[in-house]
């Protein structure tokens, strides 16, 4: 293979111009650099704290000029200062306090964040409009701008950025973070609202805790601001905020506006203190407060040192974990603090291998493998799941967790749950049979038994499963009635003899069918089975019913009969009297006490037998709008037969009732209409 090649002329002539190049721009770079000496040492910084500025100088070496500047500059003395320290700017107003201005001495206060020029000393004369530059610039480190890092270097404002470096542009975050993410603090938003009352003259509206920042409340209506402080030390203070100014409370400054029908209040914060806003009442009107302020999280996880090796020799492991820790008391607190903020994640483990040495023989042991092949690690065992508490609507059910190691032999022993804390623990609880239980569901309510006045309806009353299936499990103390009475406003007038053309509905038959009905639920209840027929074809006789006590089993979905003390509550009744009507076509004489064994005294003789509409004669019309009237008759109430008259009450028998029918209009008497001829007779 060739490794060399010859150049061409070209080529090198390329090659050549490049060196030449190189040599230049180094040279020109070096020479630039050379005019100048090195840098002298930093001066004193132009403030002890809150932020100053500090130079250093360099000579020109060159009889020509020097390009760059010989002059550099940078921050110092980057702490806070002590309140009673005061404001920069206003230090050097208050410095000419002494100095005549046109004849007369003035007490001087800042001008503070002038657009035009913010590094120039503009002062007024304290209770005058008089503004006045005492100075073309103020003294480096002086903050351009009252709310920013910014600061004033011979004369010209300077970035600074939060990390006090100049010409940075890294800023805080909401939470006071330099260069932050906001992960550190929690936006709070909300609005209270005043309610008026005689007893309670103010009230809490929020409480701002400790370290937070960009506080602004806002208060529309008659009420007043105030505020209540609680150090960390305990010590307690209140500001009325009886007038708007800038106040310093705890040593967090408060600027608070009052106009007549609202109040503004702002903290940039970090507060020193834990604030307490408040409300009093006047009594006029509510009153609303819109507030939102930053607030620190204060309970953060911090991870912990490797625990001590799971074994001494011939390989263990050891794991970390995490505690959560109050950053304003700085001692480790119980975890559900750290819980609280949804922000806070809680870091995962660690592991990593330890004491990885052979065991001595002396200790009887041979030499193991690395752990991870014969020695594995701890995990997490759970027993079965218990029973649901609850067989619908959403229950719980539970099982244990621990934490396990397995031995070589094969010996499972239970151990600290930290060694197994590499993987999440499986949960130790679960919802189960979160279907809905069944419910009753009623149907629509049949129509009334009367035709006028007052009389009863029903309705049917299913116990419904989730699947929509009529099955039991329904409580009967929530079952929805089936009977309740109703009213026909129709009016009842007194009726005629007249023969019935439509029959009504036997709805009593039905109702009571409804009503005597009863379905097995999953509770023990008396189910009664349908009546016998009556022992005698006339007169008084008896019907029973067989009533047993019942249940549903969920799990097969069968019914079982249990000993009558199992159900609760009275059992219905299984013998009653019935009365078939008279014998031979005569009344009897009855005796209601014979029959007070039978009925339990709850009905006589005359509640056999009543009148009851039966439906209505024929239309007197067949067009044009006719009447027709209902027909009245005595009937057997538990057979439904009719029966002589004389066997019911006189006075019970309804009015009359008359309803309208056939309104239609008659046809023409002609498909073609023509003119009337003359009439036959004169008179």
């Amino acid at each position: 293979m060739e490794c060399c090649r010859r150049a061409t002329p070209g080529t090198l002539l390329l090659f050549l111009a490049f060196l030449l190049l190189s040599s230049r721009t180094a040279r020109s770079e070096e020479d630039r650099d050379g005019l100048w000496d090195a840098w002298g040492p930093w001066s004193e910084c132009s403030r002890t704290c809150g932020g100053g500025a500090s130079y250093s100088l360099r000579r020109c070496l060159s009889s020509k000029s020097c390009e760059g500047r010989n002059i550099r500059y940078r921050t110092c003395s980057n702490v806070d200062c002590p309140p009673e320290a005061g404001d920069f700017r206003a230090q050097q107003c208050s410095a000419h306090n002494d100095v005549k201005h046109h004849g007369q001495f003035y007490e001087w206060l800042p001008v503070s964040n002038d657009p035009d020029n913010p590094c120039s000393l503009k002062c007024q004369a304290k209770g005058t409009t008089l503004v006045v530059e005492l100075a073309p610039k103020v003294l480096d480190g002086t903050r351009c701008y009252t709310e920013s890092l910014d600061m004033c270097i011979s004369g010209l404002c300077q970035i600074v950025g939060c990390d006090h470096q100049l010409g940075s542009t890294v800023k805080e975050d909401n939470c006071g973070v330099c260069n932050g993410d906001g992960s550190t603090c929690r936006l709070v938003r909300g609005q209270y609202k005043s309610q008026l009352s005689a007893t309670k003259s103010d009230d809490t509206v929020v409480a701002i805790p400790y370290g937070s920042r960009h506080i602004r409340l806002v208060l529309k209506g008659p009420d007043h601001l105030y505020l209540e402080t609680k150090t960390l030390q305990g010590a307690k203070g209140e500001n009325s905020l009886s007038s708007t100014g800038t106040f310093l409370v705890d040593n967090s400054s408060v600027d608070f506006q009052k106009f007549p029908d609202k109040e503004i209040l702002r903290m940039a914060g970090p507060l020193t203190a834990d604030f307490i806003v408040k409300i009093r009442n006047s009594g006029s009107a509510d009153s609303t407060v819109q507030f939102i302020f930053y607030q620190p999280i204060i309970h953060r996880w911090r991870e912990t040192d490797f625990f001590p090796c799971s074994a001494t020799c011939g390989g263990g492991y050891q794991l970390t974990s995490a505690e959560c820790y109050d950053l304003r008391s700085n001692r480790v607190v119980a975890d559900q603090y750290c819980h609280y903020y949804p922000e806070n994640i809680k870091p995962k483990p660690k592991l990593q291998e330890c004491n990885l040495d052979p065991c001595p023989a002396s200790d009887g042991y041979k030499q193991i493998m690395p752990y991870d092949l014969y020695h594995p690690l701890p995990r997490w065992e759970a027993t079965p799941w218990t029973a649901c508490s609850s067989s619908c609507g959403g229950g719980i059910q539970s099982r244990a967790v621990s934490c396990v190691e397995e031995d070589i032999q094969g010996h499972v022993t239970s151990v600290e749950e930290w060694k197994c804390m590499y993987t999440p623990k499986m949960p130790i609880a679960q919802p189960c049979n979160i279907f809905d239980c069944p419910k009753w569901l009623a149907q629509e309510w049949s129509p009334c038994t009367v035709t006028c006045g007052q009389g009863l309806r029903y309705r049917v009353v299913l116990c419904i499963d989730h699947r929509g299936m009529h099955t039991g499990g329904c409580s009967p103390k929530t079952k929805p009635h089936i009977k309740e009475e109703c009213i026909v406003p129709t009016p009842c007038y007194k009726p005629k003899e007249k023969l019935p053309v439509e029959a009504k509905l036997p709805w009593f038959k039905q109702a009571q069918e409804l009503e005597e009905g009863a379905a097995v639920s999953e509770e023990p209840s008396f189910i009664p089975e349908a009546w016998s027929a009556c022992t005698v074809t006339c007169g008084v006789g008896t019907q029973v019913r067989i009533v047993r006590c019942q249940v549903l089993l969920s799990f097969s979905q069968s019914v079982a009969d249990l000993p009558v003390d199992e159900c609760e509550g009275p059992k219905p009744a299984s013998q009653r009297a019935c009365y078939a009507g008279p014998c031979s076509g005569e009344i009897p004489e009855f005796n209601p006490d014979e029959t007070d064994g039978l009925f339990g005294g709850l009905q006589d003789f005359d509640e056999l037998y009543d009148w009851e509409y039966e439906g209505f004669t024929k239309c007197s019309e067949s067009c044009g709008g006719g009447v027709q009237e209902a027909v009245v008759s005595c009937l057997n109430k538990q057979t439904r037969e009719p029966a002589e008259e004389n066997l019911c009450v006189t006075s019970r028998r309804p009015p009359q009732l008359l309803k309208s029918c056939n309104l239609d209009p008659c046809p023409a008497r002609s498909s073609i209409d023509s003119a009337w001829n003359a009439c036959k007779v004169l008179c």
